[in-house]
Protein backbone atom coordinates (compact mmCIF):
# COMPACT_ATOMS: atom_id res chain seq x y z
CA UNK A 1 0.00 0.00 0.00
CA UNK A 2 2.93 2.21 0.72
CA UNK A 3 4.11 1.79 -2.60
CA UNK A 4 0.89 2.48 -4.32
CA UNK A 5 0.16 4.99 -2.31
CA UNK A 6 3.49 6.60 -3.22
CA UNK A 7 2.41 6.53 -7.07
CA UNK A 8 -0.53 7.83 -6.53
CA UNK A 9 1.00 11.02 -4.77
CA UNK A 10 3.58 11.37 -7.36
CA UNK A 11 0.93 11.32 -10.31
CA UNK A 12 -1.00 13.84 -8.26
CA UNK A 13 2.35 15.98 -7.85
CA UNK A 14 2.41 15.57 -11.68
CA UNK A 15 -0.78 16.88 -12.44
CA UNK A 16 -0.11 19.63 -10.05
CA UNK A 17 2.99 20.41 -12.31
CA UNK A 18 1.41 20.48 -15.28
CA UNK A 19 -1.66 22.11 -14.01
CA UNK A 20 -0.51 25.81 -13.40
CA UNK A 21 1.94 25.34 -17.13
CA UNK A 22 -1.12 24.65 -18.79
CA UNK A 23 -3.11 26.90 -17.00
CA UNK A 24 -1.14 29.65 -16.99
CA UNK A 25 -0.64 29.60 -21.24
CA UNK A 26 -4.47 29.42 -21.75
CA UNK A 27 -4.63 32.50 -19.53
CA UNK A 28 -2.45 34.37 -21.53
CA UNK A 29 -3.60 33.28 -24.60
CA UNK A 30 -7.32 32.28 -24.45
CA UNK A 31 -8.49 34.17 -21.14
CA UNK A 32 -9.05 32.73 -17.56
CA UNK A 33 -12.54 31.58 -18.15
CA UNK A 34 -10.79 28.92 -20.31
CA UNK A 35 -8.72 27.66 -17.12
CA UNK A 36 -12.19 25.95 -16.15
CA UNK A 37 -14.16 25.28 -19.41
CA UNK A 38 -10.89 23.17 -20.69
CA UNK A 39 -12.09 20.64 -17.38
CA UNK A 40 -15.43 19.98 -19.42
CA UNK A 41 -13.88 17.43 -21.78
CA UNK A 42 -10.43 16.19 -19.28
CA UNK A 43 -13.33 15.22 -17.10
CA UNK A 44 -15.33 13.56 -20.09
CA UNK A 45 -12.04 11.14 -21.00
CA UNK A 46 -11.57 10.97 -17.04
CA UNK A 47 -15.32 9.52 -16.72
CA UNK A 48 -15.14 7.20 -19.88
CA UNK A 49 -11.63 6.01 -18.88
CA UNK A 50 -13.11 4.93 -15.58
CA UNK A 51 -16.25 3.15 -17.20
CA UNK A 52 -14.00 1.60 -19.76
CA UNK A 53 -10.81 0.32 -17.54
CA UNK A 54 -12.40 0.30 -13.97
CA UNK A 55 -13.41 -3.15 -13.08
CA UNK A 56 -14.49 -4.32 -9.72
CA UNK A 57 -16.21 -7.04 -7.54
CA UNK A 58 -19.92 -6.90 -7.59
CA UNK A 59 -21.21 -6.89 -4.37
CA UNK A 60 -24.75 -6.57 -3.57
CA UNK A 61 -25.85 -4.27 -0.48
CA UNK A 62 -28.28 -2.79 1.22
CA UNK A 63 -26.78 0.79 2.52
CA UNK A 64 -28.94 4.22 3.90
CA UNK A 65 -27.59 7.64 2.90
CA UNK A 66 -27.32 9.84 5.84
CA UNK A 67 -28.91 12.97 4.33
CA UNK A 68 -29.56 14.85 7.65
CA UNK A 69 -25.55 14.31 8.41
CA UNK A 70 -24.60 15.15 4.95
CA UNK A 71 -27.04 18.50 5.02
CA UNK A 72 -25.75 19.73 8.57
CA UNK A 73 -21.97 19.04 7.60
CA UNK A 74 -22.55 21.19 4.36
CA UNK A 75 -24.48 23.97 5.56
CA UNK A 76 -22.11 24.14 9.09
CA UNK A 77 -18.59 24.23 6.70
CA UNK A 78 -20.04 26.72 4.28
CA UNK A 79 -21.16 28.69 7.11
CA UNK A 80 -17.54 28.88 8.33
CA UNK A 81 -16.10 29.28 5.19
CA UNK A 82 -18.15 32.34 4.18
CA UNK A 83 -17.26 33.60 7.58
CA UNK A 84 -13.62 33.02 6.90
CA UNK A 85 -13.80 34.63 3.73
CA UNK A 86 -16.52 37.61 4.94
CA UNK A 87 -15.29 38.45 7.98
CA UNK A 88 -13.43 41.68 7.94
CA UNK A 89 -13.57 42.09 4.12
CA UNK A 90 -16.99 42.31 2.64
CA UNK A 91 -18.35 42.56 6.31
CA UNK A 92 -17.31 43.80 9.83
CA UNK A 93 -16.37 40.93 12.33
CA UNK A 94 -19.24 42.16 14.00
CA UNK A 95 -21.98 42.59 11.79
CA UNK A 96 -25.39 41.17 11.96
CA UNK A 97 -24.36 39.04 8.46
CA UNK A 98 -20.99 37.33 9.86
CA UNK A 99 -22.91 36.86 13.28
CA UNK A 100 -25.58 34.96 11.79
CA UNK A 101 -22.95 33.06 9.83
CA UNK A 102 -21.20 31.94 13.12
CA UNK A 103 -24.49 30.78 14.62
CA UNK A 104 -25.76 29.41 11.98
CA UNK A 105 -22.40 27.27 11.35
CA UNK A 106 -21.92 26.28 14.97
CA UNK A 107 -25.40 25.14 15.56
CA UNK A 108 -25.27 22.93 12.34
CA UNK A 109 -21.85 21.38 13.34
CA UNK A 110 -23.24 20.40 17.07
CA UNK A 111 -26.32 18.96 15.81
CA UNK A 112 -24.23 16.93 12.88
CA UNK A 113 -21.76 15.78 15.54
CA UNK A 114 -25.05 14.84 17.98
CA UNK A 115 -26.98 13.09 15.07
CA UNK A 116 -23.89 11.00 13.89
CA UNK A 117 -24.14 9.48 17.45
CA UNK A 118 -27.60 8.21 16.44
CA UNK A 119 -27.22 8.07 12.94
CA UNK A 120 -27.98 4.11 11.82
CA UNK A 121 -25.60 4.54 9.34
CA UNK A 122 -23.55 7.81 10.04
CA UNK A 123 -21.12 9.70 7.19
CA UNK A 124 -18.36 9.84 9.76
CA UNK A 125 -18.88 6.95 12.48
CA UNK A 126 -17.06 8.76 15.29
CA UNK A 127 -15.60 5.87 16.85
CA UNK A 128 -12.71 5.72 14.25
CA UNK A 129 -11.38 9.21 16.19
CA UNK A 130 -10.86 6.59 19.04
CA UNK A 131 -7.63 5.58 17.32
CA UNK A 132 -4.87 8.23 18.36
CA UNK A 133 -2.91 8.01 14.70
CA UNK A 134 -5.96 8.55 13.00
CA UNK A 135 -7.21 11.47 14.76
CA UNK A 136 -3.52 12.82 14.63
CA UNK A 137 -3.64 12.07 10.75
CA UNK A 138 -6.52 13.97 10.39
CA UNK A 139 -5.18 16.97 12.15
CA UNK A 140 -1.67 16.71 9.81
CA UNK A 141 -3.97 16.18 6.68
CA UNK A 142 -6.02 19.33 7.21
CA UNK A 143 -2.62 21.46 8.10
CA UNK A 144 -1.01 19.62 5.27
CA UNK A 145 -4.29 20.90 2.70
CA UNK A 146 -4.24 24.28 4.54
CA UNK A 147 -0.80 24.89 3.88
CA UNK A 148 -0.51 23.50 0.35
CA UNK A 149 -3.34 25.56 -1.33
CA UNK A 150 -2.56 28.80 0.31
CA UNK A 151 1.20 28.39 -1.20
CA UNK A 152 -0.05 27.12 -4.82
CA UNK A 153 -2.34 30.37 -4.71
CA UNK A 154 0.05 33.17 -3.34
CA UNK A 155 3.22 32.23 -5.16
CA UNK A 156 1.87 32.72 -8.71
CA UNK A 157 0.87 35.76 -7.38
CA UNK A 158 3.84 37.09 -5.85
CA UNK A 159 5.81 36.15 -8.81
CA UNK A 160 3.50 37.84 -11.80
CA UNK A 161 3.38 41.09 -9.42
CA UNK A 162 6.67 41.53 -7.92
CA UNK A 163 9.17 39.04 -10.16
CA UNK A 164 7.13 39.76 -13.54
CA UNK A 165 6.40 37.01 -14.51
CA UNK A 166 3.69 35.87 -16.85
CA UNK A 167 0.98 33.35 -16.00
CA UNK A 168 2.84 30.83 -18.18
CA UNK A 169 5.96 31.63 -16.55
CA UNK A 170 4.57 31.35 -12.98
CA UNK A 171 3.80 28.00 -13.77
CA UNK A 172 7.04 26.76 -14.82
CA UNK A 173 8.43 28.98 -11.43
CA UNK A 174 6.50 26.56 -9.36
CA UNK A 175 8.51 23.61 -10.52
CA UNK A 176 10.98 23.23 -8.21
CA UNK A 177 8.51 23.12 -5.17
CA UNK A 178 5.84 20.64 -7.16
CA UNK A 179 9.41 18.47 -8.32
CA UNK A 180 10.68 18.24 -4.99
CA UNK A 181 6.58 17.24 -3.95
CA UNK A 182 6.82 14.09 -6.41
CA UNK A 183 10.35 13.26 -5.71
CA UNK A 184 9.64 12.92 -1.73
CA UNK A 185 6.52 11.33 -2.09
CA UNK A 186 7.78 8.58 -4.13
CA UNK A 187 10.54 7.49 -1.42
CA UNK A 188 8.34 8.20 0.80
CA UNK A 189 6.10 5.33 -0.58
CA UNK A 190 8.90 3.07 -1.31
CA UNK A 191 10.75 3.30 1.75
CA UNK A 192 7.36 2.65 4.04
CA UNK A 193 6.83 -0.70 1.94
CA UNK A 194 10.13 -2.06 2.40
CA UNK A 195 10.42 -1.43 6.19
CA UNK A 196 6.58 -0.65 7.37
CA UNK A 197 8.01 2.05 9.44
CA UNK A 198 6.99 5.78 8.61
CA UNK A 199 6.96 8.65 11.69
CA UNK A 200 9.98 9.73 10.66
CA UNK A 201 7.90 11.23 7.56
CA UNK A 202 5.44 13.56 9.36
CA UNK A 203 7.86 14.53 11.96
CA UNK A 204 10.22 15.30 9.15
CA UNK A 205 7.80 17.08 6.33
CA UNK A 206 5.79 18.58 8.79
CA UNK A 207 9.45 20.67 10.18
CA UNK A 208 10.62 20.74 6.83
CA UNK A 209 7.41 22.71 6.22
CA UNK A 210 7.72 24.93 9.34
CA UNK A 211 11.68 26.04 7.77
CA UNK A 212 9.82 26.39 4.20
CA UNK A 213 7.05 28.56 5.13
CA UNK A 214 9.23 30.82 7.00
CA UNK A 215 11.92 31.11 4.13
CA UNK A 216 8.92 32.54 1.83
CA UNK A 217 7.69 34.56 4.27
CA UNK A 218 11.20 36.51 4.31
CA UNK A 219 11.23 36.89 0.66
CA UNK A 220 10.72 41.04 -0.58
CA UNK A 221 10.71 43.01 -3.48
CA UNK A 222 14.46 41.99 -3.77
CA UNK A 223 14.43 38.21 -3.82
CA UNK A 224 15.64 36.54 -6.82
CA UNK A 225 13.76 33.70 -8.80
CA UNK A 226 16.64 31.24 -7.60
CA UNK A 227 16.54 31.96 -4.16
CA UNK A 228 12.28 31.61 -4.27
CA UNK A 229 13.03 28.21 -6.35
CA UNK A 230 15.29 27.25 -3.22
CA UNK A 231 12.64 28.54 -0.78
CA UNK A 232 9.92 26.72 -2.86
CA UNK A 233 11.63 23.23 -2.95
CA UNK A 234 11.94 23.13 0.78
CA UNK A 235 8.06 23.45 1.06
CA UNK A 236 7.59 20.83 -0.98
CA UNK A 237 9.93 18.54 0.31
CA UNK A 238 7.81 19.08 3.35
CA UNK A 239 4.90 18.25 1.92
CA UNK A 240 5.85 15.22 -0.10
CA UNK A 241 6.49 13.50 2.95
CA UNK A 242 3.29 14.23 4.30
CA UNK A 243 0.89 13.75 1.13
CA UNK A 244 0.14 10.48 1.15
CA UNK A 245 1.58 9.19 4.68
CA UNK A 246 -1.70 10.38 6.01
CA UNK A 247 -3.95 8.56 4.10
CA UNK A 248 -1.87 5.66 4.19
CA UNK A 249 -1.36 5.69 8.28
CA UNK A 250 -4.89 6.38 8.48
CA UNK A 251 -5.54 3.67 6.51
CA UNK A 252 -3.53 1.45 8.99
CA UNK A 253 -5.05 2.94 11.87
CA UNK A 254 -8.99 1.32 11.96
CA UNK A 255 -10.49 -1.57 10.96
CA UNK A 256 -10.85 -2.95 7.08
CA UNK A 257 -14.43 -2.27 7.52
CA UNK A 258 -14.48 1.07 8.36
CA UNK A 259 -10.60 1.64 5.76
CA UNK A 260 -13.41 3.41 3.23
CA UNK A 261 -15.08 5.69 5.48
CA UNK A 262 -11.30 6.46 6.89
CA UNK A 263 -10.27 7.35 3.47
CA UNK A 264 -12.74 9.78 2.64
CA UNK A 265 -12.40 11.16 5.76
CA UNK A 266 -8.75 11.93 5.85
CA UNK A 267 -9.71 13.41 2.35
CA UNK A 268 -12.32 15.50 3.86
CA UNK A 269 -10.32 16.99 6.32
CA UNK A 270 -7.67 17.98 3.69
CA UNK A 271 -10.09 19.48 1.86
CA UNK A 272 -11.72 21.39 4.21
CA UNK A 273 -7.73 22.13 5.04
CA UNK A 274 -7.28 23.42 1.61
CA UNK A 275 -10.73 25.51 1.94
CA UNK A 276 -9.95 27.48 5.54
CA UNK A 277 -6.78 28.04 4.00
CA UNK A 278 -7.73 29.90 0.95
CA UNK A 279 -10.03 31.84 2.87
CA UNK A 280 -8.26 32.79 5.72
CA UNK A 281 -4.25 33.00 4.38
CA UNK A 282 -6.46 34.87 1.50
CA UNK A 283 -8.47 37.30 4.12
CA UNK A 284 -5.12 38.39 5.44
CA UNK A 285 -3.40 38.90 2.22
CA UNK A 286 -5.76 41.19 1.14
CA UNK A 287 -6.03 43.09 4.06
CA UNK A 288 -2.24 44.08 4.78
CA UNK A 289 -2.58 44.71 0.56
CA UNK A 290 -5.07 46.94 0.53
CA UNK A 291 -3.26 48.91 4.08
CA UNK A 292 0.17 48.86 2.44
CA UNK A 293 -1.64 50.55 -0.58
CA UNK A 294 -3.32 52.69 1.34
CA UNK A 295 -0.18 53.52 2.75
CA UNK A 296 2.50 54.09 0.12
CA UNK A 297 -0.01 55.23 -2.23
CA UNK A 298 -2.49 57.05 -0.89
CA UNK A 299 -6.23 58.01 -1.99
CA UNK A 300 -5.02 56.03 -5.72
CA UNK A 301 -3.71 52.79 -3.65
CA UNK A 302 -7.04 52.71 -1.82
CA UNK A 303 -8.88 53.12 -5.16
CA UNK A 304 -7.19 50.45 -7.12
CA UNK A 305 -7.34 47.39 -4.62
CA UNK A 306 -10.80 48.73 -3.59
CA UNK A 307 -12.45 45.80 -5.54
CA UNK A 308 -9.70 43.32 -5.28
CA UNK A 309 -6.36 43.03 -3.79
CA UNK A 310 -5.27 40.69 -6.70
CA UNK A 311 -4.78 42.43 -9.93
CA UNK A 312 -4.21 40.69 -12.76
CA UNK A 313 -1.28 41.53 -15.30
CA UNK A 314 -3.16 43.88 -17.49
CA UNK A 315 -4.68 45.97 -14.69
CA UNK A 316 -1.29 46.14 -13.33
CA UNK A 317 0.32 47.33 -16.68
CA UNK A 318 -2.11 49.99 -16.39
CA UNK A 319 -1.48 51.46 -12.93
CA UNK A 320 1.25 54.55 -12.87
CA UNK A 321 4.61 53.93 -11.68
CA UNK A 322 4.45 54.99 -8.63
CA UNK A 323 1.27 52.78 -8.05
CA UNK A 324 3.23 49.96 -9.50
CA UNK A 325 5.82 49.92 -7.38
CA UNK A 326 3.42 50.78 -4.40
CA UNK A 327 1.59 47.17 -5.38
CA UNK A 328 4.90 45.25 -5.33
CA UNK A 329 5.85 45.99 -1.71
CA UNK A 330 2.30 45.15 -0.47
CA UNK A 331 1.86 41.90 -2.43
CA UNK A 332 5.31 41.32 -0.93
CA UNK A 333 4.02 42.46 2.44
CA UNK A 334 0.85 40.89 1.99
CA UNK A 335 2.49 37.01 1.06
CA UNK A 336 5.02 37.76 4.26
CA UNK A 337 1.75 37.82 6.76
CA UNK A 338 -0.12 34.75 4.64
CA UNK A 339 3.30 32.67 4.83
CA UNK A 340 4.46 33.26 8.35
CA UNK A 341 0.42 32.38 9.45
CA UNK A 342 1.31 28.82 7.60
CA UNK A 343 4.11 28.60 9.13
CA UNK A 344 2.91 29.17 12.27
CA UNK A 345 0.03 26.75 11.52
CA UNK A 346 2.51 24.01 10.86
CA UNK A 347 3.70 24.15 13.67
CA UNK A 348 0.78 22.43 15.26
CA UNK A 349 1.51 19.06 12.39
CA UNK A 350 4.94 18.70 13.57
CA UNK A 351 3.54 18.65 17.28
CA UNK A 352 0.61 16.47 16.30
CA UNK A 353 3.50 14.17 14.27
CA UNK A 354 5.78 14.02 17.68
CA UNK A 355 2.73 11.92 18.94
CA UNK A 356 1.92 9.17 16.17
CA UNK A 357 2.28 5.79 17.54
CA UNK A 358 4.90 3.58 15.11
CA UNK A 359 2.78 0.74 14.53
CA UNK A 360 4.21 -1.17 11.50
CA UNK A 361 2.49 -0.99 8.59
CA UNK A 362 0.68 -3.92 7.81
CA UNK A 363 1.57 -6.21 4.88
CA UNK A 364 4.99 -4.08 4.65
CA UNK A 365 8.34 -4.46 5.41
CA UNK A 366 10.98 -7.74 4.53
CA UNK A 367 8.99 -11.13 3.96
CA UNK A 368 9.60 -13.76 6.20
CA UNK A 369 10.60 -16.91 4.76
CA UNK A 370 8.02 -19.13 3.28
CA UNK A 371 5.47 -16.31 3.30
CA UNK A 372 3.25 -15.53 0.48
CA UNK A 373 4.07 -12.55 -1.35
CA UNK A 374 0.21 -12.78 -2.80
CA UNK A 375 -1.26 -13.54 0.59
CA UNK A 376 -3.55 -10.77 1.75
CA UNK A 377 -2.30 -8.14 4.35
CA UNK A 378 -3.55 -8.64 8.05
CA UNK A 379 -6.63 -6.57 9.34
CA UNK A 380 -5.17 -2.73 10.67
CA UNK A 381 -5.71 -3.07 14.88
CA UNK A 382 -6.96 0.24 15.92
CA UNK A 383 -5.02 1.51 18.62
CA UNK A 384 -6.69 3.27 21.45
CA UNK A 385 -6.54 7.20 21.80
Amino acid sequence: RGKYQGMMAAVMALAMIGGPLVGGTITDNWGWRWAFYINLPLGAIALAAVGAVLHLPKKRAKAGIDYLGVALLTVGITAVVLVTTWGGTEYAWTSARIMELIGLGVASLVGFVFWQTRAAEPVVPLHIFRSRNFTLMSVIGFITGFVMFGATLFLPLYQQAVQGASATNSGLLLLPMLGAMLVTSMVAGRVTTDTGRYKVFPVLGSALMIVGLYLLSTMDTGTSRFTSGVFMAVVGLGMGCLMQITMLVAQNSVEMKDMGVASSTTTLFRTLGSSFGVAIMGALFNHRVQDVMAEKAGSLGSKVTEQSAQLDAASLAKLPEAAREAYQHAVSSGTHSAFLLGAVIAVLSLAAAVFVKEVPLKGAGPQKDGTDDGAPAPVAVTEPV
